[in-house]
C-alpha cells in the first residue's frame, strides 16, 4: 500500500518533533527522525533515537500478566484481596485481575483522566523524584473511595495498573523493571529499551520538550524520575516493531494467550474496544487495527498494527502533540484505500 507519509506529516498544523516507522513485519517502507532530540546542543531525532511512550507501555504490564497467568501463578479471575491480601482494606473485594486490566476495576485513580488534565501539575506538590516502583504510588490512592462497583464500566485506570505491577513484584519477587526488560525486552530483541531514569539518560534518548508559553522546558518535574507499570518506558520505532514481531509471532505468550491479549474485552464506545493493555479499533463489524498509546507532558506515541494487512506504524515523539493527529490521517487513508481495494474485489 504506497502512502506519501511526508504529506500527512505536512498537514499536521504542529511541527512534528519525533520518529516514524512504518512497514510490514521486519522490513521499514519509510524510517524518519524529525525535529531535536536535545534542542541545546541541536541533536537531531532519527530513527535510532530513544522516547519515552508514556501509557503505550501499558501493554508491556499486561504481557507480564498474561505470562504469569500461562505459568498458572495466577489467573484472570484472581482476587486483588488474594494477591496483596491487607494492602486496599477499602476496595471491593470482587475486584478482580480482569477488572484491572480492563480499567474497569472501579477503584480510585491517582490521576483521573475523567476529572483532571493536566499530568504536570500533579508533581507540583508531591517530590517526583521519590517515585521509582509501583509501592510510591499506594499513598496517592489507596485511601480513597472506589468510583463504581467492579465491572459496572470502562474508566481508565492508572493506579489500576500500578496495583498489576504491585502483583508482578509480589509474584515473582522481583522488581517490575527488572522483570519486564528481562522477560519482554529482552525476549523480544528491544537492545534500545528500558526504564531508565530521567537524571540518567543513555545515549540517542530523546528529552522530552513542553511548550511553556513560547518557550521550551524539558519534561524532568513533570513525570516520575522513572517509568513502571502504568507507563514511562523509553524505547525506538524499531524496537516497538520487535515488540509487535515477538507477540505476534507467539515468542512472548502461547497462541491462546496471545488470543486473550488481543481480544476485545470490553467496549469504550461503538468503534473503541480495550483488549488487555491494547487498544482495539473496529469498523463494519471486524478488527481494523490493534494499538496502543500515551501522552505526558513532552511526551506522545501511537503504535499500531493493522489487522488486513498487516502493516505496523511506530509513531514517537518528544512533544506532547501531533504524533495523535499523524496517526488518525493514516488511519483515514489505511481505510479509505482498503473500502476502495474491497470495492475493487467485489466488482470482479
Amino acid at each position: 500500500m504506497n502512502i506519501n507519509i511526508e504529506d500527512i506529516v505536512n498537514q499536521s498544523e504542529q511541527p512534528f518533533s519525533g520518529s516514524i516507522w512504518i512497514g510490514s513485519g521486519g522490513q521499514a517502507s519509510f524510517e524518519m527522525g524529525y525535529g531535536f532530540a536535545n534542542r541545546n546542543e541541536m541533536i537531531r531525532n532519527t530513527p535510532l533515537t530513544r522516547f519515552g511512550v508514556a501509557s503505550g507501555s501499558k501493554i508491556f504490564t499486561a504481557v507480564a500478566i498474561c505470562q504469569l497467568a500461562e505459568k498458572g501463578l495466577l489467573r484472570f479471575d484472581t482476587l486483588l484481596k488474594d494477591c496483596l491480601e491487607g494492602t486496599f482494606p477499602d476496595f471491593d473485594p470482587a475486584i478482580t485481575i480482569h477488572h484491572l486490566l480492563t480499567h474497569s476495576s472501579g477503584i480510585p485513580d491517582y490521576f483521573d483522566e475523567e476529572t483532571m488534565s493536566d499530568y504536570g501539575e500533579l508533581w507540583r506538590l508531591v517530590p517526583m523524584y521519590g517515585f521509582t516502583s509501583p509501592a510510591h504510588f499506594l499513598p496517592l490512592f489507596k485511601d480513597k473511595r472506589m468510583k463504581f462497583a467492579p465491572g459496572e464500566r470502562f474508566s481508565y485506570s492508572n493506579a489500576g495498573y500500578i496495583v498489576l505491577g504491585l502483583i508482578i513484584e509480589k509474584v515473582t519477587g522481583i522488581s517490575f523493571q527488572r522483570y519486564v526488560e528481562e522477560n519482554i525486552f529482552r525476549v523480544s530483541g528491544m537492545k534500545d529499551s528500558g526504564y531508565f531514569r530521567l537524571d540518567q539518560l543513555p545515549e540517542r534518548t530523546a528529552h522530552g520538550y513542553i511548550d511553556n508559553d513560547g518557550e521550551w522546558k524539558t519534561n524532568i518535574y513533570s513525570i516520575p524520575v522513572i517509568g513502571g507499570a502504568d507507563g514511562g518506558a523509553f524505547t525506538t520505532g524499531q524496537d516497538m516493531n520487535r515488540f509487535w514481531g515477538a507477540l505476534m509471532e507467539y515468542r512472548l505468550l502461547s497462541r491462546d494467550y496471545t488470543e486473550i491479549l488481543l481480544s476485545p474485552q470490553i467496549k469504550q464506545n461503538e468503534h473503541i474496544h480495550y483488549g488487555y493493555g491494547v487498544w482495539i479499533v473496529v469498523k463494519q463489524q471486524r478488527i481494523f487495527k490493534y494499538f496502543v498509546m500515551g501522552s505526558d507532558p513532552g511526551v506522545e506515541m501511537h503504535s499500531s498494527v493493522y489487522s488486513k494487512t498487516g502493516m505496523r506504524a511506530h509513531i514517537l515523539s518528544n512533544v506532547d502533540y501531533s504524533a495523535g493527529v499523524i496517526a488518525r490521517s493514516l488511519d483515514e487513508v489505511i481505510f479509505s484505500r482498503e473500502n476502495e481495494e474491497h470495492a475493487e474485489q467485489s466488482q470482479l
